[in-house]
């Protein structure tokens, strides 16, 4: 094992504030897998013989109360990246423990984190509702991984960083899902009249191709850039798997299903 590979392993954690939850990876692991056996197991089996609640005023107030929480980040996530400018996005590396700024990386982390942890609550509602269908594999990965990550590159890694961008914009497209949650969830009427559903989906498989080119850019046009190797990787990795998840899901739902109509 060569001294990079090491260096992976060494001197942790990053960061020696500790927040809440983020102190280690173990209470994110603890959390995922309370949520998989919820979703899987105990919720099935609870709801196996009782008929579907009716939860539709809860998930209007948890989906406001997303959007509000998304639209926070997004909108300080503006100011800082653009007006305050802490970072190069040539190379976008974490801050030095003692930069001025390097709070507001720690805040943006953990508020992002624990919208993250949040987000498992709409496949409760699935559960609830006996709306399985929804519970794809795709749904609980993308939640899964995101609870994970979060924490894994703060114990790891630090606070902000090239990650940064990640969470900025995936509160945008979050502020949106959110949205259109909350509208067919108060109007179940016009559901089908939305016309933006599917352009969501278009928008989550945006934000991946811009976080893999993102990967490539910095790699390519700055090698030199100290943001770590195995985090490029990571979110290369990351971006390609979800870009084939939610192409698939979008070609499935709205390519597919058309074409078998006509």
């Amino acid at each position: 094992m060569n001294s990079s590979l090491l260096d992976v392993f060494r001197g942790f954690p990053a960061d020696p504030v500790h927040l809440p939850l983020l102190g280690t990876p173990i209470p994110s692991i603890m959390i995922v897998l309370g949520y998989l056996l919820l979703v899987f197991k105990v919720g099935p089996d609870f709801m196996e013989s009782r008929k579907p609640y009716n939860v539709r005023n809860a998930m209007l107030v948890y989906n406001l109360c997303q959007v509000v929480m998304n639209l926070i980040v997004f909108l300080k996530g503006s100011e800082y990246l653009f007006v305050t400018k802490p970072y190069n996005f040539y190379c976008m590396t974490t801050l030095p423990l003692d930069h001025p700024d390097k709070q507001v990386d720690r805040l943006f982390t953990y508020f992002f984190f624990l919208i993250k942890v949040t987000d498992l609550m709409d496949t409760v509602f699935f559960v609830l509702r006996k709306s399985y269908k929804q519970i794809t594999v795709l749904h609980v990965f993308h939640h899964a991984v995101m609870v994970l990550g979060v924490p894994l590159t703060y114990y790891f890694y630090g606070a902000g960083g090239q990650y940064n961008l990640m969470g900025y914009i995936n509160s945008f497209v979050h502020m949106v899902m959110y949205s259109y949650y909350f509208a067919s969830a108060w109007h179940p009427q016009v559901k089908r009249q939305l016309w933006w559903k599917k352009y969501i989906t278009k928008l989550q498989l945006l934000q991946f191709v811009i976080l893999f080119a993102q990967g490539i850019l910095t790699i390519s046009l700055n090698p030199g850039c100290s943001f770590p190797w195995y985090l490029q990787f990571v979110q290369l990795a990351l971006s390609t798997t979800m870009i084939v998840m939610f192409g698939n899901f979008y070609y499935q739902t709205y390519v597919k299903a058309k074409s078998k109509q006509q």
